[in-house]
């Protein structure tokens, strides 16, 4: 049977590499990865600080918790949420997403991907 895995620390307190392709305002880290080739998940963060928005192409699917701050998310449709801690996404796969922020946002991420895919 396989063993949980435990992430020891406090992952909230991290700092958070920059994602330089979406620009020095955009931060991101994958904290754990399943073992699963054929379906892998990763779990991380991403923060946001107010710029210029960002859109990112999802090439798998995601669910993002919003932990703290504020977003301003967009869809390849029109739709426009903004979310605050406590707000849940689900990003299907081939979904394009523009997010910012008039001041910072946090979220907690698991995808269908595995690490460093994003």
């Amino acid at each position: 049977m396989p063993a949980m895995k435990h992430i020891s620390g406090d992952v909230l307190g991290e700092k958070l590499p920059n994602m330089a392709e979406l620009g020095p305002h955009a931060f991101l880290d994958d904290f754990a990865t399943s073992d699963d080739a054929e379906k892998p998940m990763t779990a991380g963060l991403f923060r946001l600080e107010a710029g210029e928005a960002v859109t990112y192409d999802y090439t798998y699917h995601e669910f993002k918790l919003i932990i703290d701050g504020e977003f301003h998310v967009t869809d390849d449709t029109g739709q426009t949420v903004t979310a605050t801690k406590g707000d849940l996404f689900y990003f299907p796969k081939g979904s394009v997403i523009t997010f910012s922020s008039p001041s910072y946002g946090v979220g907690y991420f698991c995808g269908q991907r595995g690490e460093g895919e994003a």
